[in-house]
């Protein structure tokens, strides 16, 4: 459901070691499509992470070599875990990357502060929706929040309980729904086994 990541969690999800990253890969195009998602500036998340816009475009373009500790801001401040840039799986066939996201290759965020997992199941953020799948664990509490678009979803797995506004809903399998989300609006799993949610934004939030 497109959560921001707040601060406790970024630091419960800073990896143990880093050496697994990949430093050298082509991501620079998913730094500026989640950039653009946000409605985010050069200038803005340049400023944030302590670097000049000239050289966040040339990190955005692959002409700079990416250091792990410039990333590691770069995804703080976009409110993201550093894997959200790097695929699990081979990237697939460079024909159907645009259209087609294989299982083995979706990009994955998690929140191990809020017990929550999301996996991006469009192929990008650069069009006018975002599809995801959520895991909410149990006793997982997303809180409060609100942005700008609107929001739909489906349970798939699981009793989930969502607020939006001052009105709550508890939610068998087969159920859906839809909102504006700029109310403020919340998910969360009382039960004993993780529920599983398919959920539809737009625009794209992360």
């Amino acid at each position: 459901m497109a959560i921001r990541a707040l601060s406790s969690a970024d630091e419960a999800t800073t990896p143990k070691g880093d050496a697994h990253y990949d430093t050298d890969a082509p991501i620079g195009g998913r730094i500026r499509e989640l950039r653009k998602a946000q409605g985010r500036t050069l200038s803005d998340v340049a400023g944030a992470v302590g670097i000049s816009v000239s050289y966040l475009s040339q990190i955005e373009r692959d002409v700079s070599r990416l250091p792990i500790g410039v990333l590691k801001q770069i995804a703080d401040t976009l409110g993201v875990h550093m894997n959200w840039f790097f695929h699990e799986g081979p990237e697939g066939p460079a024909d159907e990357r645009d259209v087609v996201v294989r299982a083995a290759n979706r990009r994955n965020l998690t929140f191990t502060g809020l017990g929550i997992t999301e996996e991006l199941l469009s192929p990008n953020l650069s069009g006018p929706l975002e599809l995801l799948i959520s895991t909410i664990h149990p006793g997982a509490d997303s809180e409060f929040y609100a942005h700008d678009g609107a929001e739909a979803g489906l349970v798939v797995q699981g009793t989930l309980e969502l607020w939006v506004g001052e009105r709550e809903f508890t939610l068998q399998p087969g159920d859906s729904f839809a909102f504006d989300s700029t109310l403020p609006h919340r998910c969360a799993n009382r039960g004993a086994e993780p529920v599983k949610v398919f959920w539809v934004i737009t625009p794209p939030h992360y």
